[in-house]
């Protein structure tokens, strides 16, 4: 009997999250009886509930008691009171990189994996996949817009997004890989870049069928230099075997081409920015290395509108553009920001709330030079997560850095999202754009804007 045969029981700690929301669906689907628990109620509980699942709030023995198996985010200590519980019981306990890894066996991976971009490319796979008229199962960090939600169970592959937190990917071994980018993070975990590029490395090692990397990111370069096996380059630069050209960037779209061995595409995106071109390609070049007919790429990669918190427009504030984006390391906040310039806007104001303790001491002087594109800069608080700060560490050391890089009089630091709002109410300008970036609750800033978005 594998771990998840169709039928077991199995209880999930940590259920909210959006990763362990979609394993608790995809679970569910393929015929387990899944139950959850989570501190906070949610919306993906919500929605779990709404399909039968049945989810309880707050830290309890008893949750889950009648389980065979107990899953558990790498954000759950090992001391939670449910664990504890299900390890006297004698239940099977199983952490989030071995529940993929046994999925991992059931159905071939196909996987995008990066330290950003993640999400966006695994949905761009989802729509390609389901333009060529396919169901395979996915695994995604978020709802797959014009699909269905993160989870689900179908066939013949496992779509995944292969993510690098706490180990999650050590144990995987996909059938085919798309490397995006590689930076510095979750060092808390790894310890230095280099046993985190080395973490990347071996991944590729262990992947049995096609990779492809974006070339124009260093990091992504190190990793495929230094993987066995051979890696199909794609990105602008000299060297890369598939080329991407003609880029034309705007507010809302992109366009490129894509050129490669006896073939090539012209790709139309509806969303905006040179980081979802670099995803795209990627995914275009996977695609057709799986045999996906090169019609069903170009049509597959048109329909895709957008991961959820990526870009995403939320309304229009006394004539300013208000955007929300998940982005929270320097390389995804660039990259956001350059976005909003290569659309058109004059001014772009970012509000920027860093995500972790740990990620905010170790890479407080990489964020300044990430905001070249900003014309204005508040700072919040850090969200923490859930992490210990006990040295009281806040997001003025982020300010301070880009203080010191670009000086004061375009900084603020807001300790809270309502003193953002006044900072902005005192300060915008129609035309402009605002952009909330970060992966706590720094959209709560756009329903304290004073008469709300239109």
């Amino acid at each position: 009997m594998t771990v998840f045969e169709p039928g077991r029981r199995v209880h999930v700690v940590g259920v909210g999250g959006a990763g362990m929301s979609g394993l608790a669906r995809l679970l569910s689907e393929r015929g387990c009886v899944v139950t959850g628990s989570d501190d906070r109620a949610s919306n993906e509980m919500e929605e779990l509930a709404d399909v039968g699942i049945e989810v309880r709030v707050g830290r309890d023995p008893r949750h889950g008691e009648a389980a065979e198996v107990v899953l558990w985010s790498p954000a759950v200590a090992a001391s939670h009171p449910e664990l504890v519980a299900a390890r006297e019981r004698g239940a099977e306990l199983v952490p989030r990189a071995r529940a993929l890894a046994e999925l991992g066996r059931s159905q071939p991976v196909i996987g995008l994996t990066g330290t950003h971009g993640k999400t966006t490319a695994t949905s761009m796979m989802v729509h390609v996949l389901a333009a060529a008229g396919r169901d395979d199962s996915r695994l995604v960090g978020a709802p797959v817009r014009g699909v269905g939600p993160n989870g689900h169970w179908g066939g013949p592959y496992l779509v995944l997004e292969v993510d690098e937190s706490y180990g999650t990917f050590a144990l995987l071994e996909p059938y085919a890989l798309g490397l995006l980018n590689v930076e510095p993070d979750h060092l808390d975990y790894y310890g230095s870049p280099e046993a985190l590029e080395a973490a990347f490395v071996a991944l590729l090692a262990r992947t049995t069928g096609p990779v492809v990397a974006w070339g124009d990111d260093a990091g992504a370069l190190r990793v495929g230099g230094g993987a066995d096996g051979d890696v199909q380059w794609v990105g602008r630069t000299a060297g890369c075997e598939w080329r991407v050209s003609d880029v034309e960037l705007a507010r809302r779209t992109a366009r490129f081409a894509l050129e490669g061995p006896a073939t090539s595409l012209a790709v139309q995106l509806h969303v905006p920015g040179a980081h979802n071109v670099a995803d795209a390609a990627v995914v275009a070049v996977l695609a057709l290395a799986l045999g996906v007919d090169r019609a069903d790429v170009v049509r597959g990669l048109s329909a895709f509108r957008g991961a959820p918190r990526r870009f995403q427009f939320l309304g229009v504030w006394r004539g300013a553009d208000v955007y929300e984006d998940y982005a929270h390391l320097p390389g995804e906040i660039a990259a956001t920001l350059n976005a909003a310039r290569d659309g058109g806007y004059r001014r772009v104001t970012a509000v920027f709330q860093p995500h972790r303790v740990t990620r905010t001491v170790s890479l407080a002087g990489s964020f300044a030079p990430a905001f070249a594109a900003a014309s204005r800069v508040v700072v919040t608080d850090i969200y923490t997560a859930g992490e210990a700060n006990p040295h009281g560490v806040t997001g003025e050391v982020v300010r301070d850095e880009l203080v010191a890089w670009r000086g004061s009089l375009d900084v603020d630091y807001a300790r809270d999202l309502d003193a953002v709002a006044a900072l902005l109410a005192a300060g915008s300008e129609p035309g402009d754009a605002i952009i909330l970036l970060g992966a706590g609750d720094v959209a709560g800033v756009a329903s304290r804007l004073p008469g709300g978005l239109a």
